[in-house]
């Protein structure tokens, strides 16, 4: 597996992002609630504080919790969320040994189609359906692994063109496009609420008036 890779747009961490299966899967875990080029640094960072050229899987997962706990605390740290990444990663890597012998790109080396390659990544700890499908689209765009059917399993991430998640970063311009459009989605999303927000107020509202309206009437004279 190589490929040039400007996820983490340093050259040191996109290298071995562009070489490691493992680097390229811890890094599409980190990548939440941080910005994409320090969730993709991590892997990097991890590996210099192992002082090894590249993540292992059986290391990582027999690494006492509390110690790999720290090592993704140490400043500048992994993650936002130190801890909680921590324990993702190990727990990761735990399933990596006990299902791949420790081989990452075992997960997607055989998938005889797109749909079995994204049940594979739905199975992976901290792989959820978004998070699957991006790293499907990513393994097609830009690492070359392409089972039948890669870009319909990965939905919208996979289409030609579109600038929607990691899977579309090749440098500085399409990282801005990429990010523009999060905020464009987070900015729609957050005035969806806001007007969702607003309706219930509205017929909460509304049904109050209704009852009070119901309950000061007086009683009809016999």
């Amino acid at each position: 597996m190589r490929a040039t890779i400007h996820l983490a747009q340093q050259p040191e961490a996109d290298e071995l992002l562009g070489r490691s299966p493992l680097a390229a899967l811890v890094g599409m875990l980190l990548d939440q609630q941080i910005p994409m080029e320090w969730a993709f640094t991590g892997p990097y960072t991890v590996a210099q504080r192992l002082e090894t050229d590249d993540l292992d899987a059986a290391e990582i997962a027999a690494y006492d919790p509390d110690a790999f706990t720290e090592l993704l605390r140490e400043k500048p740290a992994i993650h936002r969320y130190p801890a909680s990444m921590a324990k993702r990663v190990q727990e990761l890597c735990r399933f990596l040994v006990d299902e791949y012998d420790g081989d990452a790109s075992a997960v997607w080396a055989d998938a005889k189609s797109g749909a079995e390659l994204l049940a594979r990544l739905k199975a992976l700890p901290g792989f959820g359906e978004q998070k699957a499908q991006i790293f499907l689209a990513l393994l097609g765009k830009q690492y070359g692994v392409r089972p039948d059917g890669w870009r319909e399993a990965a939905g919208s991430y996979g289409e030609e063109g579109s600038y929607r998640s990691a899977a579309d970063i090749t440098g500085p311009e399409s990282l801005a496009r990429v990010r523009a459009y999060k905020q464009e989605k987070k900015a729609a999303a957050k005035a969806a609420k806001a007007a969702e927000t607003a309706r219930n107020l509205k017929a909460a509202k509304t049904a109050g008036t209704a009852k009070s309206t119901r309950t000061t009437k007086s009683p009809k004279t016999p």
